[in-house]
């Protein structure tokens, strides 16, 4: 693992890491998860096996990452933000939940999609996609997928708007947007939004 930094008080137990990333205090991840290269992963947070973490990620202090989390690349979460893995969850160590946690049927994946964004203190419940380049505020308690970029707020969380790949707020007029800061061109149909064909060559 060159090229990778540990802090002396993290517990790290996999060996599967990308150059350049970094993995700060008191922070735990346990063995056999992927994590990219060029990751910064704060103070006090823990992922488990059967996560998986991307390239160019950003963990903010305080988070835990359960099995059957999916970070693509580039996908920031901020601190304190709830992730679950289980619709219905008992202690599987309850007699009566011994026939539903004999196998991995309960478990629901969850994916983040490239760049998406998670704010501050959001809630992400099992077996949900968040789209590419969405942006979830603050304290937003997501139940259902989302489209790629969209914004989001409340509880529950529903579509206040779209922003570009660089996180700005996007204003549509005829079904078209331009971004103010980067200039990437988008267009909505129905319920989606999209990168004009004009500019995906611009953004890769």
């Amino acid at each position: 693992m060159t090229q990778v930094f540990v802090h002396s008080t993290a517990i790290v137990d996999t060996t599967q890491i990308g150059e350049g990333t970094h993995i700060w205090a008191y922070t735990h991840v346990m063995r056999d998860v992927p994590i990219g290269a060029n990751c910064n992963i704060g103070d006090h947070c823990f992922i488990e096996s059967g996560a998986t973490i991307g390239s160019q990620v950003t963990i903010k202090n305080g988070n835990m990452i359960w099995e059957g989390v999916h970070l693509e690349d580039g996908v920031f979460v901020g601190p304190l933000v709830v992730f679950t893995n289980d619709l219905y969850p008992r202690s599987p160590r309850l007699p009566q939940m011994r026939t539903r946690y004999a196998d991995r049927g309960w478990l629901k994946p969850t994916v983040i999609k490239r760049g998406a964004s998670l704010g501050a203190g959001s809630v992400i419940l099992a077996g949900i996609t968040i789209g590419e380049f969405c942006m979830v505020g603050a304290g937003a308690i997501v139940n259902k997928t989302l489209p790629p970029h969209a914004l989001v707020v409340g509880s529950p969380a529903r579509v206040r708007g779209w922003v570009c790949e660089c996180g700005q707020r996007l204003v549509f007029s005829n079904e078209t947007a331009a971004c103010a800061t980067c200039g990437l061109e988008f267009i909505k149909t129905d319920s989606t939004v999209a990168l004009r064909p004009a500019s995906i060559a611009q953004a890769v």
